[in-house]
């Protein structure tokens, strides 16, 4: 038998540029599936994105999914695309397991958990936390640019790609700095020294953790789980009941940590390099 993908339609562009077609997967012309592929709207044209891929459910466990993606990776680097990219909800393992198995690498997790009715546990003593001033912004800003910018590049973008991410990425979220509604800045101390930063926004759907961190220096003494506990109570104060966040693959401690708050994946993103 033989699997291959039979456009639905001619290829789309929008105005942004981003090329995308839809297929049906098929096995000696039956339709067993569809598929969508697309360059990548944030990393451009030479990025494809696999948007969606599904077997239907007589015909799964039979290779025709391993096959499909396949194909259109094909397709991608007839598009002139060297990466490919691909999210993949925790709840249909046996597609990460594919992708695993395909040879995509996973750059990043989205995480969430319930806000509980009770709130957060309070601080520890001698913990504090103040709205971070503007004056404090500056260098913050040029720091988490610099920062996130450096968790792409050690992941497999290109730098120019990963800079100008992490550029638009601020500006975007943060175009009135510290001011900007929803967003909330806060500079964490502990026993009157400044210890670490939290970013938290409050959206639509909850709230989610941009960007915490503690200084180097003040490592290892329990300032990261006190950053996320301020960060369920701000939450909480805004009326929130989920709060969600990012983490980065190989950051193993910041896993452990949101694992042991019981934060549970929603979606893995993964890449792949189209050689």
């Amino acid at each position: 038998m033989t699997t291959t993908l039979r456009p639905t339609g001619p290829i789309q562009r929008d105005t942004d540029g981003v090329r995308s077609r839809t297929y049906q997967v098929c096995v000696n012309s039956r339709p067993v599936g569809t598929t969508e592929i697309a360059t990548h709207a944030v990393f451009g044209p030479t990025v494809g994105h696999l948007r969606h891929l599904a077997i239907d459910e007589p015909d799964r466990r039979r290779g025709r999914g391993t096959v499909a993606a396949l194909a259109a990776e094909e397709v991608l680097r007839g598009w002139g695309c060297t990466r490919v990219e691909a999210a993949v909800p925790a709840a249909a393992p046996a597609a990460l397991s594919l992708a695993t198995a395909l040879g995509y690498v996973e750059r990043n997790r989205r995480m969430a958990k319930p806000i509980p009715a009770a709130g957060p546990p309070g601080l520890p003593p001698g913990s504090t936390a103040r709205p971070m001033s503007d004056t404090e912004y500056v260098p913050w800003l040029a720091h988490a640019k610099a920062s996130y910018a450096r968790t792409w590049i050690d992941r497999g973008v290109p730098e120019d790609q990963a800079r100008a991410k992490s550029d638009d990425d601020h500006a975007r979220l943060l175009p009135d700095g510290p001011a900007t509604p929803g967003m909330l800045l806060f500079v964490f101390a502990h026993e009157g020294v400044d210890v670490g930063t939290l970013w938290l926004a409050l959206q639509d759907d909850g709230a989610f953790v941009f960007d915490v961190e503690v200084y180097e220096r003040h490592r290892g003494h329990g300032h990261g789980r006190s950053l996320m506990l301020l960060a369920e109570r701000e939450a909480a104060r805004a009326g929130a009941t989920t709060i969600g966040l990012n983490v980065f693959a190989g950051n193993t401690p910041a896993l452990r940590l949101y694992e042991s708050l019981d934060y549970q994946p929603l979606s893995y993103y993964l890449y792949k390099p189209l050689l």
